[in-house]
């Protein structure tokens, strides 16, 4: 919900993300290779299972970076008022059950 107090030019730390990630791979993978010439397979699995999740983590950055800024209200949006419940119409109310007649199933 928007509320008027956000920054005019707020805007994410994308490119510093994706810099952090680019160093986060560099160790998984020197990592991964160190403890796999070292004989270490649980710690090379570790390593490589955080290349991995850092390796998705740099897509969604990139991808993020590609789809460019997406639009933000400006100062002569107003912010949304906020819901007052005393103004929202009450619900309608329950209807009375329906009668039905059945025929007796007996002769």
């Amino acid at each position: 919900m928007r509320t008027g107090s956000e920054p005019v030019t707020a805007r994410s730390a994308l490119r510093l993300r994706f810099w952090l990630s680019a160093w986060g791979l560099v160790w998984a993978v020197a990592g991964t290779v160190a403890f796999v010439l070292a004989g270490r397979p649980g710690w090379a699995a570790a390593c490589a299972v955080l290349w991995l999740l850092v390796t998705v983590d740099m897509v969604m950055i990139v991808r993020h970076i590609r789809q460019g800024p997406h639009y933000q209200p400006g100062r002569d949006v107003p912010p949304y008022e906020p819901v007052d419940e005393r103004s929202t119409p009450p619900p309608n109310p329950p209807r009375p059950p329906t009668q039905r007649h059945s025929k007796p199933s007996h002769p």
